[in-house]
């Protein structure tokens, strides 16, 4: 019986799921070459190493009636309450990179300018301000290599947006046409794709690691492997406290868990997640990695998958899974 394999994306616009099932692949089989497990290849993207399947739940984000999937989909007050959390994401993530010995006299310009529109003296752009300060800030760190032309987010506008899937899903007010909250519904797109029955490893990005996280406190099957790449789960404001349960902690399912984080993905404000998650009954909890990307746009999956140190594991897992 062939192991499960279960990808979960993060925030972003609208996709192709089988295309980014696709993309995901084979930077994974890029990242398997370069770990030494080129004889494993054929079963990574043939699929007969696993039963590969990819958790979307992107649609959902986007509401009958109104245009765009951020935070200004769910309406006016649960927009501000959205922009101020993504602010708040925003102003701990700078704040990290400011303390880093390794910034820049450069990086640190844009930084500190970056931090002035996310918290202005006196709140001087008034009512309503959140949005406006997160969209001028973003326009700033644009300027940062991990953030650079935004990869493929048009503008700071639309970033902005698009962090704003984080507040919706983390603040669990929006009710569906069955009555369940916008969490509930991501979160049963992602059980439905694991296996009750046999070993499941799952590989989680961004947004999708809160989510992964979550739905695994549920789950009553095996997780030999949790990867999760450019987490925000670590930001002690934004996310941290919003994650359920309280404290965060590792799932009972979990028999390891590696987490990846770029210093140039800003969504990974606080990355070594060891420090704020509990460990299981069996003494499991994150043991994070760093690893370097090129390119000016660091935070996509694929980014992540394409090392050897992140695909390296997950395919020795799933041939140990399988055997």
């Amino acid at each position: 019986m062939r192991p499960r394999l279960v990808f979960v994306h993060g925030i972003g616009g609208p996709r192709d799921a089988e295309a980014d099932l696709e993309e995901w692949l084979r930077a994974a089989a890029h990242g398997a070459r370069a770990a030494g497990h080129g004889d494993r290849l054929s079963g990574l993207t043939g699929g007969w190493a696993a039963d590969v399947r990819f958790a979307y739940y992107g649609d959902l984000f986007r509401t009958p009636g109104s245009q765009g999937t951020g935070a200004a989909a769910a309406g006016p007050r649960a927009s501000r309450r959205g922009e101020e959390l993504v602010a708040g994401l925003l102003l701990e993530a700078v704040d990290e990179r400011l303390a880093d010995p390794a910034t820049t006299p450069g990086e640190a310009r844009v930084l500190h300018h970056a931090r002035t529109q996310l918290a202005p003296p006196g709140d001087a752009q008034g009512a309503g301000a959140p949005g406006r300060h997160v969209v001028n800030a973003l326009t700033s760190l644009m300027a940062l290599p991990g953030l650079r032309s935004a990869g493929g987010w048009l503008s700071a506008r639309l970033t902005a947006g698009t962090l704003g899937q984080v507040a919706r899903y983390l603040n669990r007010d929006e009710p569906g046409e069955d009555g369940a909250h916008l969490d509930v519904r991501i979160r049963r797109r992602v059980t439905a794709c694991l296996d009750a029955d046999g070993p499941t490893v799952v590989v989680a990005h961004s947004l999708g690691t809160v989510v992964a996280l979550e739905a695994l406190h549920a789950h009553r099957g095996e997780v030999p492997l949790l990867i999760t790449l450019g987490s925000p789960i670590g930001t002690r404001t934004a996310v941290l406290p919003r994650v359920r349960p309280q404290p965060p902690s590792a799932p009972a399912c979990v028999g390891r868990w590696l987490n990846f984080w770029d210093r140039d993905d800003i969504v990974a404000a606080r990355p070594r997640l060891e420090d704020f998650v509990l460990p299981n009954a069996s003494s499991v909890r994150p043991v994070s990695s760093r690893v370097d990307s090129d390119g000016a746009w660091v935070h996509p999956a694929a980014k992540y998958l394409a090392q050897a140190a992140v695909a390296g594991p997950l395919v020795e897992a799933l041939a140990a899974a399988g055997s």
